[in-house]
């Protein structure tokens, strides 16, 4: 595979859209490659999740690997260090915020990803042998950098240079415009209807205003649910304000090493479903019992129920990561239903020990129904209908 030519010094850079778009259309395609992988990993494994099928699923990953570095090759190996250039100028020019600091980070890591790939694809391996399935093996980490993480440096190179808002209202306009919007607030009359941050790292969100009837697009820069927000501008419409307004830039993550390409191997699980169809087709109290331990069971292969805990502890951990006052309220809240749900859990626990150590069996009156009816022999006259009822006569 001969890798794709970076432009010369001398040559003409390609202009920031394009550098955007290169890094866009390579997350889009490594967005199909991982679908098309999943599709096929799934065909190596049981009803479980487990793999059974091990040289299918190696296979499949060998294809995964290739097809990455080639959709790198296509689209970002001409644009990778222009497009890095771009975004750390972009990022010199931004204000001090919090955030500034880790994009630097990921740019780096951006950086040395990039230097990596490059050095293998200016040495490839013989086309189809052992060394380049290892040699696209070991680029796939770097790779999926660039597939994860590369729409930081996207929208840096994206930004429009100077842009930064400028607010339309006087003190006094803005003082007048706070105080309506808190009152209609305290009235449930402001509908916040889409949130972003600004590159200062401040919160923008955007709310309908209503009053007698009359609906007005307003912006508010901060918390709207803490004290000191502020009304920054008034539209007509969500267009008239993403003009002015500052532009969004990317939202964080919930965890600093969480990666949409490398996620762990599923482990084995069963379905709440088929625990309830294993309580139907039951009939000594043990098995029952055991589809409710199944349900209760931790660690490795832990159960719907522990994992139902697991959901709601970290979308707790989410509410509060928003840092807002209502996403501090709702991380409070289902931190709260987490610890019921692990009280539920113990109790279940419990019961179905209690069930187990019943040692009994479900009574013989408690006959089964045949699904299939029998079919009356050939020469079996067949039952007469009942006969219909009379019409009664309607008199005049």
């Amino acid at each position: 595979m001969t890798p794709a030519s970076p432009p010369t010094p001398d040559g003409p850079r390609p202009v920031k859209p394009e550098l955007a778009n290169a890094a866009r259309d390579f997350r889009l395609r490594m967005a199909v490659i991982d679908r098309e992988t999943e599709t096929a990993l799934d065909m190596t494994r049981d009803r479980y999740g487990r793999t059974v099928h091990a040289s299918a699923a190696a296979a499949a990953r060998a294809q995964r690997d290739k097809s990455a570095v080639e959709a790198y090759t296509t689209h970002l190996a001409p644009h990778a260090d222009a497009l890095l250039d771009a975004a750390r100028r972009a990022l010199d020019e931004l204000p001090p915020a919090r955030h500034l600091a880790g994009w630097r980070t990921v740019l780096d890591g951006l950086a040395a990803s990039a230097t990596e790939i490059r050095r293998a694809l200016d040495r490839p391996a013989a086309p189809g042998s052992p060394a380049e399935r290892a040699q696209h093996s070991a680029l796939w980490q770097h790779l999926t950098a660039w597939a994860d993480h590369s729409f930081i440096a996207s929208n840096l190179a994206d930004q429009s240079d100077g842009q930064h808002h400028k607010a339309p209202l006087t003190e006094e306009e803005q003082r007048m415009w706070t105080e309506m919007a808190q009152a209609a607030q305290r009235r449930g009359k402001l509908e916040l209807t889409e949130s972003w941050y600004a590159a200062d790292g401040q919160p923008i969100t955007l709310a309908h205003l209503v009053e007698d009837d009359d609906s007005t697009l307003v912006a508010l820069r901060g918390d709207p649910d803490a004290p000191g927000w502020q009304v920054i501008g008034h539209y007509a419409h969500e267009y008239e304000a993403g003009k002015v307004l500052p532009a969004p830039v990317p939202p964080g993550v919930l965890r600093a090493d969480v990666s949409g390409f490398n996620r762990p191997e599923p482990t084995p699980e069963i379905s709440l479903q088929e625990l309830t169809r294993d309580v139907v087709e039951a009939q000594h109290a043990g098995d029952a019992s055991n589809a409710l331990l199944s349900a209760t069971q931790r660690g490795y292969d832990a159960g719907p129920m522990v994992r139902l805990q697991e959901l709601l502890e970290t979308s707790s951990q989410f509410a509060s990561a928003l840092e807002t006052v209502q996403g501090r309220q709702v991380a409070a809240r289902l931190s709260a239903l987490g610890r019921q749900i692990e009280f539920l859990t113990r109790e279940v626990e419990e019961a179905a020990e209690d069930l187990g150590a019943t040692v009994a069996v479900l009574p013989p009156h408690r006959t089964p129904v045949l699904r299939v009816r029998p079919r009356p022999a050939v020469d079996t006259t067949p039952p007469t209908p009942p006969p219909r009822a009379s019409t009664p006569v309607r008199h005049r």
